[in-house]
This record gives structure tokens, C-alpha cells and sequence, in this order.
């Protein structure tokens, strides 16, 4: 049975937020960052010494619309923590400015000590 692109969409989001614990799905690449929310979100992993893995969402229209059906969350960037969905810019950067970011990446264990 073939999936649809939604679908199709969903199950390589599964599958790379399984594969990597950090996950920014993004506008861009870390390097090149395609909007000034994207760019600020990699800002703060980069500053906290993060691993992460970027995923380019304008790679594939199905994969833009896709993250956003699969978080049911209306904006990109989108950050995952170990497989669950952590939140958009503000969210991460209200986080990362009252030090719950740098805690729960902490508790995760995947932070530098």
C-alpha cells in the first residue's frame, strides 16, 4: 500500500527524530539558515555546545507541510528532544533565557559536562 506524501512525510520524521536525540527541523541548513528563526534557534544549541542534527523542511513541500501536521505546531523552526517535540523560536528562546533549556538538554544527558 502506498503512503501518501502526508504520510510519507510523517514516517521520515519518526524515523530521523528516533535516529538523532537533538533534532532542529528548520528553514536552511545549520550552516546556512533560511530565516532569522531558524537562525536563532541554531544560535542557542550552538552557544549551549549542543549535537544536533538540522533537517532542511524546504527540501520537500511534503516534508514542510508534514512537520507541521506530524507536531501539530503552525511554524517552523520545530525542536525535538529525544523524540518529543519541545517547541518552535520563542519557546525555545524563553527556555534557553530562563535556563530550562540548558536543564532539560542536562537531564537528557546531552550536554558536554
Amino acid at each position: 500500500m502506498t503512503q501518501t506524501p502526508e504520510e510519507q512525510a510523517h514516517t521520515f520524521i519518526r524515523q530521523t527524530v528516533s535516529e538523532h536525540p537533538v533534532v532542529l527541523f528548520m528553514k536552511g541548513v545549520p550552516d546556512q539558515p533560511g530565516c532569522g528563526f531558524s537562525a536563532t534557534v541554531v544560535q542557542i544549541l550552538d552557544h549551549l555546545g549542543v549535537d544536533f542534527a538540522g533537517v532542511n523542511v524546504l527540501q520537500s513541500d511534503a516534508l514542510r507541510q508534514g512537520i507541521k501536521s506530524y507536531s501539530d505546531w503552525p511554524t517552523i523552526p520545530q525542536l525535538y528532544v529525544n523524540g518529543e517535540f519541545v517547541g518552535g523560536c520563542d519557546i525555545i528562546r524563553e527556555m534557553y533565557a530562563s535556563g530550562e533549556l540548558k536543564t532539560l538538554l542536562n537531564e537528557q544527558g546531552l550536554l558536554a559536562a
